[in-house]
Parts: C-alpha cells; structure tokens; sequence
C-alpha cells in the first residue's frame, strides 16, 4: 500500500463568459456581473440567454493547425496553457509517465459536425473535408492538449454529463495521491452552443427564457420566478501536483484537494434523486476527514431547473445545518462538461481571496429551496477553510469535491 499524498492546486486556467483568466473570473464574482447574453439564430426563429464567450480565437492558430481545431478543442489548449503557465510549467516531457491529463467534455466538437451536416444534406457533398472526423472526437481536446504540452502518462476522457470535468478532476487526484504520477493536467470544455444542440435542450423544456427586462438576469438558481436553465461555453484546466513535487521546484499554492466523492443515483436518466447526491457529498467528507461543520463554503449545482434546486436543496439539508450556500450558474450559465472544473475553481478562489461568492437575482427563494443562501453580492473578508462544489449529471453520476486551505504553504493572492 502506497502512502497517500497531499494533492495541491499550482495553476489555473480559464476561458469563461465572465472571465479570461483568474483575475477577470474574480472580478465578475466580486461585483456579481453576469456574463449571460442574447443568443439568436435567425435561420431557426431561435432566441435565448447563453454563455457566451464574445471572442473568436481562430486567430491564435496557425492555418494548418485550425482544421484539426473545433472551437471546443481551442478553447481547451487555450485553458491548458494558461494554467500551465500560472504553474510555471510548460512542458512534462521531463516527467515521462509521471504525468497525466484528465478532461471531461459533453459533447466536443460540436460545431464542426453542425457546419459538416449542414454541408452534407444542403449541399450534397459526398464527403467531410479532411480531419473533419479528428476534429469531432470528443477525446480530441485532451489530445491536443496533451500533444503541445508532452504529457506522456495517463490522457483519460470522461463524459458523465454535469459531472464530467469534475470526475476528472477527481480521478486526477486520487492519481497522484495514490502514488501512480505526480502532476496532473485536469479540467473540462465545451462550446456546443448549435441550434440543433439547442433546440434538443429545447425539447426537454428545460432551457430557461429571455428576461423580459435584462437578459443577463434569465438564470435565477432557487428562485421562486425561476425558468430553467441557460447554456454556456467555456473552458477551465488546473494544474495538480504531489505537495512534495510542488514544493521541490518551489511553486506557489492556491489550496490542498481534501476530498473528492462520486455517487450514482441509480434512478432515472433525466431526473436526479436527494439520495445520490447525499452520498456523493458524505463520501467526500469522509475521503477529507472533514465534519459537515468544517465546510464553510457550498458551491452548488442548481441549475434553475424546477426538478433539480429542490431536490439538490434537500440532499444539502440532508448533510449540513447551515453551510453558506451560492449557485454562481447565475452569472456563468451552465457550462456542461467544463461546469464542475469552474465551480470547483469558483471554490478556490473563495479560499485563496477569502470571499463567500453569491447566487445573483435571488430575490424571493423557492420554500422548496430553502438554505442558508449568500444572495445578491458576496461576503468578503471572509476566511475559508474547506469549501466544496458539488456536481450532478443526467444518467445519475454525482460529484463533490473539497478544496481547504494551506496556509503553511506559499500562497498565490
């Protein structure tokens, strides 16, 4: 049996609606400024709120690079490279198969298999252009990331909806706890915002509406008036590493990992269950050593869905008394595959710049959702010392992760 080691946070990474880079993502949190706008597609009668990252980052490849790129993958090496450069490492080929990558994504390339169907039933083209079927691969993020940066070790792609990029985050972890690598590249991407994509989740009923007076405040998690849910594009990637590997090349730290639980539900594709969650969340707590009293900060999933804010509100009832409870979804959407990696980071920074985030717009709460709520603008000055996120996916895979303070260790505020 190997040792378990301390796991710790030395990079992030992130492209989002409501930040390129950590300090644009703490920005918006600070002053709860939605990053949610008009989404329309005219050819389908289509207009809805959507996470919209406002930049076309074409430009930042070269010709013979785009075609292997869809969005999803550019905005995942972009990601990468942002936090192996907030890590000061950006290349592993030194560390062989010490090194690892774990990504979660939905549905990947999107938008070039749109633009391809298009092509082939309105223009009859009896074939893809070549590297259209590279390009689509759901796997093909984490393989150009792992190419550019020489990560020779385990390139792992998990797809459990909601929960994708937390898994992998989570799997990351117990990698190099465990004593299998030592530094792990781990996040998630996804920019499927397509009509077709859309109007899938359009068939669910489950996509919330344009607010009749700011379209930046259609995604109301727990609300009383609250509509449905907003889809979002983005990308988010953290660098872990073995305490003792980070401290030999004298890194700086955001936080420990304490924890990480998954649990399925084994109940419906579509509609979660309290139980599921209830033991994703003990199974982390138990995996930290930590009470329920120990999390001073709760990063939920709600999704502004009628069926998931309640029973999520029950499964954190079930678990805690009065943990400080936010759905920073108002003001990002909800970003799929990429939603756990941003709201696990979310937590982070709740650490590392000593801020409770707040759930935007959240006038009259749901009785169905009642919690201790942080509403409308975030606490500051507040000391945190374990914070959690907390993940839940169609098909039932839920996921919780805690993060805690090393105050012991040099920090990067």
């Amino acid at each position: 049996m190997r040792e378990p080691r301390d796991v710790v946070v030395t990079g992030i990474g992130v492209l989002s609606p409501i930040g390129i880079g950590v300090d644009e993502l703490f920005g918006h949190l600070r002053e709860n400024r939605s990053g949610i706008r008009l989404w329309e597609a005219p050819e389908h009668g289509m207009r809805l709120p959507a996470g919209v990252i406002e930049r076309d980052f074409a430009g930042e490849f070269s010709k013979l690079e785009l075609p292997y790129l869809d969005r999803c993958s550019q905005l995942a090496v972009l990601a990468a490279r942002q936090a192996t450069e907030d890590a000061g490492m950006q290349t592993f080929d030194h560390l062989g198969r010490r090194a690892g990558l774990y990504y979660g994504s939905v549905r990947g390339g999107v938008k070039t298999e749109h633009d391809w169907v298009l092509q082939f039933f309105n223009e009859h083209k009896p074939y893809a252009r070549p590297y259209t079927l590279m390009a689509c691969m759901l796997n093909a993020p984490a393989a150009h990331v792992s190419i550019r940066h020489q990560i020779l070790g385990p390139v792992n792609t998990h797809s459990s909806a909601c929960t994708s990029s937390g898994a992998a985050i989570g799997d990351a972890f117990r990698s190099i706890r465990d004593g299998y690598i030592d530094v792990a590249l781990a996040g998630g991407a996804e920019s499927a915002l397509t009509p077709a994509f859309l109007a899938c989740w359009g068939g669910l009923r489950a996509l919330a509406g344009v607010d009749p007076t700011d379209v930046s405040r259609s995604c109301r998690p727990f609300s009383k008036d609250r509509t449905g849910l907003v889809l979002s594009e983005g990308s988010v990637f953290l660098v872990l590493e073995s305490r003792a590997h980070a401290l030999a090349r004298g890194a700086k730290i955001y936080c420990r990992i304490g924890g990480y639980g998954i649990a399925s539900d084994g109940y419906h594709i579509g509609s979660p269950k309290t139980e599921g969650q209830v033991a994703a969340l003990h199974a982390a707590l138990a995996d930290a050593g930590l009470d329920a009293e120990d999390i001073d900060y709760l990063n939920a999933h709600a999704t502004a869905t009628a069926g998931g804010d309640p029973v999520e509100a029950q499964a954190i009832r079930t678990v805690f008394e009065r943990v400080p409870v936010s759905s920073t979804k108002a003001i990002h959407g909800h970003l799929l595959g990429a939603a756990s990696a941003i709201e696990m980071t979310i937590a982070i920074l709740a650490i590392d710049r000593s801020f409770i985030p707040a759930t935007a717009f959240l006038e009259e709460v749901d009785p169905a959702c009642d919690l201790n709520h942080v509403a409308k603008m975030p606490l500051f000055d507040r000391r945190v010392r374990h914070a959690m996120s907390l993940s839940a996916g169609f098909g039932g895979t839920n996921v919780a992760l805690i993060v805690s303070d090393c105050p012991d260790l040099r920090r990067k505020a």
